[in-house]
């Protein structure tokens, strides 16, 4: 079984502290970390590696799915741009990554400070500024009241 699909079983157990809603072709989870304020990611429901092993129908919802989330993340935690990323290197799960971005958000990595979020060393990116009770759950309820707003 791959990472996803065990964060999927966390959520369906009720395990899961970052989940937040569950959409008809994927789960909505506030990231574990959150050096880009508002971080968040969208689980597909089914275990393919590429998009275009989805049925064509139930990839089309999936993309107006990830576009409402992402939407709903920028009013949650206003920002200037989204950064949106499926990439399947690290595991091969459709998920997407959906970033909140603002000036300056790069620090002294990048071209100028501007760039990817993998301009980051990893270090910064995944094991630093984790949330944990009261602030996830608070994130979890703004971003609801987002997407609840459908």
């Amino acid at each position: 079984m791959c990472f996803i699909c065990d964060r999927i079983d966390l959520i369906k157990r009720g395990e899961n502290p970052y989940f937040v809603k569950e959409l008809e072709t994927g789960y909505v989870v506030i990231g574990d970390n959150q050096r880009f304020f508002g971080y968040t990611v969208f689980l597909c429901k089914r275990h393919v590696s590429e998009l275009f092993d989805l049925e064509p129908d139930f990839r089309a919802k999936h993309l107006i799915e990830m576009t409402y989330v992402a939407q709903a993340v920028k009013n949650a935690f206003p920002c200037e741009k989204m950064n949106y990323e499926c990439l399947g290197n690290g595991e091969s799960h459709v998920h997407w990554h959906l970033c909140p971005r603002r000036a300056g958000d790069l620090g002294d990595h990048g071209v100028n400070g501007k760039g990817p979020v993998w301009f980051l060393p990893a270090e910064e990116r995944w094991w630093e500024d984790r949330i944990t009770g009261e602030e996830a759950e608070a994130m979890k309820r703004k971003l609801l009241t987002e997407l609840d707003q459908r």
